[in-house]
């Protein structure tokens, strides 16, 4: 591993970095690692790898599901026979939250100079959004038609699609976050990934494995992790 100099501090390339990246964020490495700095260090690496790895393969499945749910609200919308756009919220069908997330998501597409079409609305959007459209709140007024946007899951139940979301939902704010993934337990964060892709077309996993790095990135810690 190469050494950072900081002679005039008196510090050791070891020392350096830990102090670049934060001693009380570095602890946590080093505690994994035996105190060992130089594995905490390749730890710290490949937790960043892990993290790119999965924001990759993330990526695909928070589009895939934001387009089927916006898609199934539409369908909904017109069906009612509404004016407008389902974002829009004519019967009041949307709690607070979601209301006020629609606000602001369409204030920054306009202090963008942009127009706030749906399209640049729903780009705006969070995971967290979507995750909560899923919500119990909803069970019997959104889920039945947006349950129509997973024709290939095991059951039309709500908390087959809700409780992977809910559960990448706050692994994502790890990530977004830089927070240390390598103690979480990832191959069922994959497999969470992988079964809503699942439920939305059958083939979509294997689209997405072929280019995905997690498995090849997760044999590659150099420590044991306390998951599989």
């Amino acid at each position: 591993m190469r050494s950072v100099d900081n002679q005039d501090s008196g510090e050791t390339g070891n020392d350096t970095l830990f102090s670049l990246f934060g001693v009380p964020r570095m602890r946590g490495y080093l505690d994994a690692c035996g105190g060992d700095p130089v594995v905490a260090l390749e730890l710290y690496r490949w937790n960043t790898r892990i993290s790119g790895a999965f924001w990759e393969t993330l990526s695909h499945l928070e589009i895939v599901l934001r387009n089927v749910l916006a898609k199934r609200l539409a369908v909904r919308h017109a069906a009612a026979g509404r004016a407008g756009s389902w974002l829009d919220d004519p019967s009041r069908e949307l709690d607070h939250r979601a209301r006020r997330e629609i606000t602001e998501a369409r204030q920054r597409v306009n202090r963008k100079g942009k127009t706030a079409s749906d399209g640049q609305i729903l780009s705006e959007l969070s995971f967290g959004f979507w995750r909560f459209l899923l919500a119990r709140r909803y069970a019997t007024t959104l889920w039945p038609d947006l349950a129509r946007g997973f024709p290939v899951a095991p059951t039309r139940a709500r908390t087959v699609v809700e409780q992977p979301v809910t559960r990448l939902h706050e692994f994502r704010n790890r990530l977004a976050h830089h927070e240390r993934i390598w103690n979480q337990p990832l191959k069922e964060r994959h497999d969470d990934i992988m079964a809503l892709l699942g439920f939305v077309r059958g083939d979509l996993p294997d689209w997405v494995a072929e280019e995905c790095r997690v498995s090849a990135v997760l044999v590659t810690c150099p420590i044991e992790r306390p998951y599989p």
